[in-house]
């Protein structure tokens, strides 16, 4: 039986044993502080889908699940915001009787600033669901959607504050499954029960890499509690096995590539609530893992940077290339997770550059380019994915090339969805541009470095950008724009305003972050100055030259809005109408247009080494031969052609293994016979 027994936070330490007259003031106390709402907050969270098993019937459970997350994020946020602005910290010990040491849970500015995201994109999704996902049409699988979804937001927040190797685990643990349950919600499809075995395949090498990495810090410290920042100093191989170990564990979480390969199929094959909140949260954890390890550590070896930064730039330009691709809209879009958690990665490793070349004003702009890119992420990539929710929810396909002319029917959802790919494509006036820009100060003002290797990390984050921009050109105007190409297409509604409420949210802090940038840049900045303490004399570089940015971007927003406002006075003129100039055929048709598969070929061409087109066309027989369909899926040759065929043959050798199962009691005494024989000899 767990209970908390003692409370340290920046009004001191309040030991539980009071006298009854003293409870009712120390029980204020607590109220009022914000750590407390936090934690009542993540309990709330887990506990908002509860009703709702219970509650089968009819869509009260869904309803209450809804108003626990708003109620969540409402006492969340603020005390959040607050602690960060404030520098305040805050930390837990929890007896729990086990034998791993204090189990301690505690807030410092590295974990509030994680924690946004999470109260931020849950209640957004939760929303959503009730457009999306409702009870009335999802009886069976309503319930169980909304508890694990509250479930994977609790344990995203409990392994953001857990300061036990034992406790973390625990809490990485009951994440990986939630999102596996949330995952094969659809698990009827084949394509989604093999989604989430590769779901839980890569969940395991990552855990099992974190088991490696805990035991080790438990070897060097002596303890399962997390060192302090800056207090751990051990030999260089003892180190690097830890930092491996984290790149490993947690890049996997992250989707970096190689470990990258459970991300595509369980993003587009998840609810699109659930793809954003893996997308906009769950991946962001990764790079909380990284960050929070590497923070043990004085200082760095100057190799764990460059590995960072060429595993970041080569995820960013692999993944975009192989998103150009796509023509299912939610694997474009999970692809570009990659392609972003990309440039998040290169961004770290940039700091780490900067912390072992002591130069305080690269690492200043890595890691405040980083964060500030986790933040944006978090806003415009669930944004996107509630988009590409409310496509699949009018035409019942994710199939881009069955897409086409849903602006006209879908006007909300089309306009969201232009500001959420602007954003992504890093264009002003979105927050996808300032944070990117930092970045590039980076990277471009190693050019008169002593060491201007690192220079060559502009012209891959140019090119990343400009294969962004052709993608998302694909997604929206392949998607809304044009004719209808099926029927469906053509017989669309829009979005209900519980899906479209959550997006102009998201649409409106994307758009406040790229017009005001030095609002999120003061989240940013406490946990910069938490992390790399060298990098205090910076904290005004990035938010003058973000200032040239946001007089751009409110130009660009004026401008637009005197656009709309011409175009509503020209509305109302007399205009003659024709119809389209059809390229001198005389009947033109929706099947004329480029299709998704067709506008991204060029690219696909290009970057032929990364993906491979897989055509099955049905056999042509007879004298008169029927119609027959030919289907194109793009897939990745890393996947398929080098990883696949990798655990093919680990398969085959745990085969063999699996023989030594005979189900036979003697066979097993046999075993542990010879098993205790063994240790006796090697102990002897």
């Amino acid at each position: 039986m767990m209970k908390i027994v003692s409370l340290c936070s920046h009004w001191g330490e309040v030991s539980l044993s009071v006298p009854p007259s003293e409870r009712l003031a120390m029980f204020t106390e607590m109220v009022r502080d914000p750590a407390v709402l936090v934690i009542t907050a993540t309990i709330l969270a887990a506990c908002s889908g509860v009703p709702g098993l219970f509650l089968r019937h009819g869509p009260l459970g869904q309803r209450l699940a809804t108003a626990g997350a708003l109620a969540a994020s409402l006492l969340a946020l603020p005390a959040l915001v607050s602690m960060l602005a404030s520098g305040a910290r805050a930390g837990f010990v929890i007896d729990w009787n086990l034998p791993f040491g204090a189990c301690e849970i505690a807030l410092d500015p590295l974990s509030l600033f994680f924690l946004i995201p999470i109260f931020l994109v849950f209640p957004a999704g939760s929303l959503y669901a009730c457009g999306y996902w409702p009870a009335a049409s999802h009886r069976s699988s309503e319930p169980s959607v909304t508890f694990f979804y509250g479930l994977l937001c609790a344990a995203m927040a409990l392994v953001v504050v857990a300061r036990n190797g034992a406790l973390f685990m625990i809490a990485w643990e009951i994440m990986a499954l939630a999102g596996y349950f949330l995952l094969v919600t659809e698990h009827e499809e084949p394509e989604v029960r093999s989604a989430g075995t590769v779901y839980l395949i890569a969940s395991h090498i990552g855990a099992a890499s974190l088991l490696v990495l805990f035991s080790q810090l438990r070897l060097a410290t002596g303890s399962f509690l997390f060192p302090g920042t800056g207090s751990l100093q051990l030999a260089a191989a003892s180190a690097s096995l830890i930092f491996i170990a984290a790149v490993v564990g947690f890049g996997s979480k992250a989707g970096i590539m190689p470990l990258h390969i459970w991300l595509p199929s369980a993003h587009a094959n998840a609810p699109s609530h659930v793809s954003a909140l893996l997308s906009g949260v769950m991946l962001k954890i990764g790079i909380y893992g990284i960050l929070r390890v590497v923070s043990f550590f004085p200082g760095h070896p100057l190799w764990w940077g460059i590995l960072l930064v060429l595993a970041g730039l080569i995820s960013a330009l692999m993944g975009i290339c192989i998103a150009s691709a796509q023509k299912d809209i939610k694997r474009l879009l999970a692809y570009s997770s990659i392609e972003n958690l990309g440039i998040i990665t290169a961004g770290i490793g940039m700091a780490l550059v900067g912390q072992g070349t002591a130069n305080p004003r690269l690492a200043y702009l890595g890691l405040a380019g980083a964060l500030f890119h986790v933040l944006n992420h978090s806003l415009f990539k669930p944004l996107l994915f509630f988009a590409a929710g409310s496509v699949m929810h009018a035409t019942g396909t994710r199939d881009m090339d069955r897409m086409g002319g849903l602006a006209a029917r879908m006007p909300w959802s089309a306009a969201l969805c232009l500001g959420g790919a602007v954003a992504i494509c890093g264009l002003p006036p979105f927050n996808g541009f300032a944070s990117e820009f930092l970045l590039y100060l980076g990277f471009f003002g190693e050019a008169r470095a002593p060491e201007p290797y690192l220079a060559l990390g502009a012209p891959v984050l140019a090119l990343v950008g400009g294969v962004a921009v052709i993608s998302f050109v694909k997604l929206f105007g392949i998607t809304f724009l044009g004719a209808p190409r099926s029927p469906e297409a053509a017989k669309v509604h829009e979005a209900p305003a519980a899906m479209l409420l959550p997006m102009a949210l998201l649409a409106l802090l994307s758009l406040l972050g790229g017009l005001f940038p030095q609002l999120f840049l003061r989240l940013v900045h406490p946990v910069v100055s938490a992390v790399t303490p060298a990098t205090l004399r910076y904290p005004g570089l990035p938010v003058r030259a973000l200032w040239f940015a946001s007089l751009g971007g409110c130009v660009l927003v004026l401008a637009a809005a005197l656009f709309w406002y011409l175009r509503r006075r020209g509305s109302a003129l007399p205009a003659g109408s024709g119809p389209t100039w059809g390229c001198g055929y005389l009947r033109p048709t929706a099947r004329m247009q480029y299709t998704a598969s067709s506008f991204g070929d060029m690219l696909g061409s290009l970057a032929s080494p990364l993906i491979r087109a897989r055509i099955t066309v049905g056999g042509i027989a007879g004298v008169a031969p029927a119609a027959v369909r030919l289907s194109y899926i793009p897939e990745e040759t890393i996947l398929y052609r080098v990883i696949q065929p990798v655990f093919s043959v680990v398969g085959i050798g745990f085969a063999f293994i699996r023989r030594l199962q005979h189900g036979e009691v003697q066979i097993y005494i046999l075993y542990i016979f010879a098993t205790l024989f063994l240790l006796m000899f090697w102990v002897e």
